[in-house]
């Protein structure tokens, strides 16, 4: 992954999202309830709106991103005082073992080139019975065809290295040892499979 073309988005990812908003408002109610009184890390957050939206309901959370310039947007406005905001690699994290009660990391694991090592550092990370909630961007079908939004993502630089199904991603999660739990698709101009996952 190149971290300079995120860091080049960064001041406009947050407009850019707002096309998603129906995408954005079920990942905000769904991880909200499954993320009560808990100690939570995020991966890839951005410029932050999931840790913001959803940090009322969490005892603490812990957001990162690899991008510098996207920690620094995530930073600005109304920060909750129980988030901080932090520069990490989901590939390989400074945090203890068995230390997070959920590990989210939204619309990431399709772009990165390496999903089964991030997976194994959230493996790592995570209490015994731990959380996954991992909601991904999909292709609606086997022939991969790219929709416009997802040409215009690639023109600025925004490459999907994986291109997975709702069926075929379902199929890589379980191929690592983690169980599916709770699962929808949510339509959108890139649709969005949403998954809780504990460790098989």
């Amino acid at each position: 992954m190149n971290k300079t073309i995120w860091d080049r988005f960064a001041p406009v990812y947050s407009l850019a999202m707002k096309s998603q908003k129906n995408i954005y408002d079920y990942m905000y109610k769904h991880i909200a309830d499954a993320v009560m009184g808990k100690k939570v890390l995020e991966l890839a957050t951005g410029p932050g709106l999931i840790a913001k939206h959803v940090a009322w309901s969490a005892e603490r959370i812990t957001a990162t991103d690899f991008s510098p310039e996207m920690i620094e947007q995530a930073k600005k406005g109304n920060v909750p005082s129980n988030v901080v905001f932090e520069i990490a690699d989901a590939s390989d994290l400074h945090y203890e073992d068995k230390f997070f009660d959920v590990v989210i990391i939204a619309n990431a694991l399709h772009v990165v080139p390496n999903p089964e090592k991030v997976l194994s550092e959230i493996d790592r990370v995570l209490v015994d019975g731990g959380l996954l909630i991992c909601p991904t961007f999909i292709h609606r079908s086997a022939e991969k065809k790219e929709n416009l939004w997802a040409k215009i993502l690639k023109l600025v630089g925004i490459h999907f290295a994986h291109q997975w199904t709702a069926e075929e991603f379902k199929t890589f999660i379980e191929s690592k040892g983690w169980k599916i739990t709770a699962s929808e698709i949510v339509p959108g101009r890139i649709d969005l499979f949403y998954a809780e996952c504990v460790r098989k």
